[in-house]
């Protein structure tokens, strides 16, 4: 018999939450008992769950007694006040956000790539960000077969990153835009920002704010999180992060530079086999991924591979994925999953 846990969902109504609620149906998580917790102005409202409605308590340190698998996506300062404290009361956090991502007592994982890691867990384990997992789940496999020595990424990234409030701006913006009304902008390219530009017929190159370096925090994400993952402190990362107005579906051109000679066909072998990934590469029926078919599925798809025509051992791919699927909530899943089948719950 599948043991049975109990599961505590903070931050249930955002859109990642939401998704979060699904999964844990669709795939049949085997949970005895459920409670969603959130803060004090939302406690007592009700939320529907698998055709059941439940009370929303207050997330306070108490409330994650007797809790097995504590799935946060409520926000960094939420996860910083109360993932330890869900943790030392025997909870497993799986958190979200960014706020454990670097830090070394914590492992970041995505289940293809390092689930070996999760071994290594002190009561919390970070889920990565979302442009990052379904790059690293496209290139560990190639990384395997032939190493790995450069990456440089360039995203387009659906607005649904930035929260359903972000979703509900570009929607507005689109139809003021074609009432010939004025387009307001307060959300994007972040909310803590000086500046706020409108998404809807636009391309915004700035997804979170900016560091000393010239980088966006979104970009040195990607750049460090990719080498933790991965395990390569020496591998070369560059990030470029761009928003674009999509709803749903990150979309990333990424050139790498392997270490041993491959031929296409080996790259095509490879991704091919690659769990997690479905290969969609066939340019004489223009066949390739894209974030509209993406949306609601849980595979990364990948394309456009094409050898460098200066650098035998570099090659450009196009990947994409449900952002808030395989890019959050659905990797949360699958390390409560892998956990539970490695005896780790």
């Amino acid at each position: 018999m599948t043991k049975q846990l109990t599961v505590a969902v903070v931050g249930a109504t955002g859109a990642v939450g939401t998704k979060m609620m699904e999964q844990l149906i669709k795939r049949k998580f085997p949970i005895g008992h459920i409670k969603f917790l959130a803060s004090a102005r939302s406690a007592g409202k009700s939320i529907e769950f698998n055709g059941e409605t439940y009370t929303i308590e207050e997330a306070t340190p108490e409330a994650f007694e007797g809790v097995n698998v504590a799935l946060f996506s409520a926000g960094g300062s939420v996860s910083a006040a109360l993932a330890p404290e869900a943790a030392k009361r025997g909870a497993v956090v799986i958190d979200n956000t960014s706020h454990f991502r670097m830090d070394p007592e914590v492992p970041l994982v995505v289940p293809e790539v390092n689930r070996g890691d999760l071994a290594e867990h002190k009561g919390i384990i970070a889920n990565p960000n979302c442009s990052t997992i379904q790059m690293v789940a496209a290139l560990e496999p190639i990384r395997n077969a032939f190493g790995l020595t450069k990456v440089i990424v360039s995203t387009y990234q659906a607005v649904s990153g930035a929260g359903i409030s972000a979703i509900q701006e570009l929607k507005a913006q689109s139809e003021n835009w074609d009432a010939g009304k004025d387009v307001e902008a307060k959300i994007l390219p972040s909310g803590s920002d000086k500046r706020h530009y409108p998404i809807a017929r636009n391309v915004i190159p700035q997804i979170d704010k900016f560091t000393d370096n010239g980088f966006t925090y979104e970009e040195m994400k990607m750049i460090n999180e990719t080498k933790k993952i991965m395990h390569a402190p020496e591998l070369k990362v560059a990030a470029t992060c761009v928003r674009v107005p999509v709803v749903s579906g990150h979309s990333e051109s990424v050139y790498i530079e392997v270490e041993k000679e491959a031929s296409i066909q080996e790259i095509f072998d490879v991704l091919r086999n690659a769990p997690g990934v479905v290969l969609q590469d066939d340019i004489a029926t223009q066949t390739y991924p894209m974030p509209i078919y993406a949306e609601g599925e849980d595979a990364t798809f990948v394309g456009r591979i094409r050898q460098d025509l200066d650098n035998s051992k570099g090659f450009h791919l196009w990947i994409v994925s449900d952002n808030l699927l395989k890019g959050a909530a659905l990797n949360s899943i699958q390390i409560a999953e892998a956990m539970l089948e490695d005896n780790l719950l």
